[in-house]
């Protein structure tokens, strides 16, 4: 009984920090910021050309998302990429959008666009955009802008694990073939944060590459409960905008993901596909 009774508690101070948090990150980071004036890009850029986004008006994990960055950094170096990382939403417009061949958002939170730079980014990608999202940037509870979590993501965000957290869990490659699993074992073995979704994005049409078997670790919310999505749980997942691709992985909460092999190997392969110049099919 006093084990429960300890859990009990420790759910509840945890429920009350993660209420709190919104409130606390307000005072030391103010409101809400969305900036107006476009970064300055480089005169020429080669291609493709990558723009790595980071912003975040909400939960922000600083080690991943520096890590990330440093690790599209290496891979633009290696791969001949020409690149620019920024916070600032204000190069969401057609101009300097126009220059880049694809657009990762690394684990970008809140509410980060003004309208005109959303619809300036969607028209992006159905004309032929690349979107990579990593994490973070579908891993909001709720979102303002409907479009990017009901069509762009495809599906709402609901839990991750905890008690413990990290887990190492099994993930299947259901789709081999698509190029941005290349060179990965059809079954994965790693240990991650572990995202829960309120649907299988394969309901909407979309092409499921990864699932999560849910056999290989315990799917436990917050507060202890079951997040378990069944025997269908997407985890990296890829569609058509439009003409444009988008692909999203789950994977990547700790710094040090983005030092695994696999792992940076499946983000490069993600990126150069999403910077396909043929207008996207079926997810291809």
């Amino acid at each position: 009984m006093l084990k429960w009774a300890v859990a009990g508690l420790l759910a509840i101070v945890i429920v009350l920090a993660l209420l709190a948090a919104p409130i606390a990150y307000r005072l030391f980071h103010g409101l809400d910021v969305y900036e107006t004036v476009p970064p300055t890009l480089p005169v020429t850029m080669l291609s493709p050309a990558i723009l790595v986004f980071s912003k975040t008006n909400g939960f922000r994990d600083g080690a991943s998302i520096d890590a990330a960055n440093a690790m599209f950094r290496q891979l633009a170096r290696q791969r001949e990429w020409s690149i620019v990382l920024t916070e600032n939403g204000a190069v969401f417009n057609p101009a300097q959008l126009a220059r880049f061949d694809a657009v990762v958002w690394n684990s970008v939170s809140g509410d980060v666009l003004t309208a005109a730079q959303r619809s300036a980014f969607r028209t992006y990608l159905e004309q032929g955009g690349g979107f990579v999202g990593i994490h973070g940037a579908g891993g909001d509870m709720s979102y303002r802008w409907r479009w990017y979590v009901e069509d762009l993501i495809g599906a709402q965000f609901t839990s991750h694990t905890m008690f413990p957290e990290f887990q190492t869990a099994s993930i299947r490659i259901e789709d081999p073939a698509h190029p941005t699993m290349a060179r990965l074992p059809r079954t994965w073995v790693r240990a991650d944060e572990w995202y829960s979704f309120d649907r299988s994005v394969r309901r909407k049409g979309y092409r499921v590459l990864a699932t999560l078997d849910e056999t290989s670790y315990r799917p436990r919310g917050i507060l202890l409960d079951d997040i378990a999505m069944g025997r269908d749980h997407p985890i990296i997942w890829t569609h058509c905008i439009g003409r444009g691709r988008a692909f999203y992985s789950a994977l990547g909460h700790a710094a040090e993901t983005y030092s695994e092999p696999l792992h940076r190997e499946m983000l490069a392969n993600a990126v150069t596909w999403a910077s396909g110049r043929e207008p996207c099919k079926d997810g291809l």
